[in-house]
């Protein structure tokens, strides 16, 4: 398990997510993704950080991500995911012809989703293999999921606990114009993250999935019952974080 101090030094490099492009009516469709991976995947006697491995349930239980460490300028991207019963086997890969990456170490979130016939209200064990990283991660299920996996989105941004005070938060909107991150305060069971606004951006005419890591201080939030309320970008609203 990453520790939250290592994910909030880290998050100063996660100025913005990265996505793949590409509409979609089905969650997971293309894999798109958030905030990013290096030119080559982490190996297994890298840096200690690059071997850590998180997961979140998204949508009400029809997409999941998988975050791993590496370029906040290259967010990797899952391959199609298979399930024998609620084990969930996916491979997270590089993209393809992206060569430059920045020389930083971030926590990327990479999306995909759940196989159906998965039970999104049980546990599941997802078994990630990236580069020469295996991993698994066990995600709680939640009673109160009501997506089913396979079926279409409601387009709602949901989030999901990945450590003791950092999520991945989940919006739809251009694959081309991610959100970026003004400012994040919370306390208790509440927090705000406030969005940068910029409309003289120029953004492509889809409708994707961008998954943002947030990370909060240390002991600074409590995970039960907390709302995460977004400002900017066109994004305002409440989202309950899960997990």
């Amino acid at each position: 398990m990453t520790s939250p101090t290592r994910l909030v030094a880290a998050l100063s490099a996660l100025a913005a997510a990265l996505l793949i492009a590409g509409c979609t009516t089905t969650p997971g469709t293309d894999s798109p993704t958030s905030s990013a991976t290096p030119s080559d995947a982490p190996t297994s006697d890298g840096d200690d950080d690059a071997q850590d491995i998180e997961g979140a349930l998204l949508e009400d239980g029809r997409m999941f991500a998988v975050v791993t460490w590496g370029s906040s300028t290259c967010v990797p991207q899952l391959e199609e995911a298979s399930a024998e019963g609620q084990t969930v086997r996916v491979s997270v890969v590089d993209p393809e012809g992206q060569d430059v990456c920045t020389m930083d170490l971030a926590p990327r979130a990479s999306i995909g989703a759940l196989p159906e016939g998965v039970d999104p209200t049980k546990e599941i064990t997802l078994q990630v293999k990236y580069g020469d990283i295996s991993d698994d991660v066990d995600l709680d299920g939640d009673a109160a999921f009501a997506g089913t996996p396979g079926s279409s989105t409601d387009y709602a941004p949901s989030a999901g606990w990945i450590g003791d005070g950092t999520l991945v938060l989940l919006t739809w909107g251009s694959s081309g114009c991610p959100p970026v991150i003004e400012s994040v305060d919370g306390a208790g069971n509440a927090g705000t993250v406030t969005f940068v606004t910029d409309e003289t951006r120029m953004c492509t005419m889809d409708m994707a999935p961008r998954a943002t890591v947030i990370a909060f201080g240390d002991d600074q939030v409590e995970d039960d019952d907390f709302t995460l309320t977004l400002v900017g970008d066109g994004l305002d609203g409440t989202v309950a974080v899960r997990g």
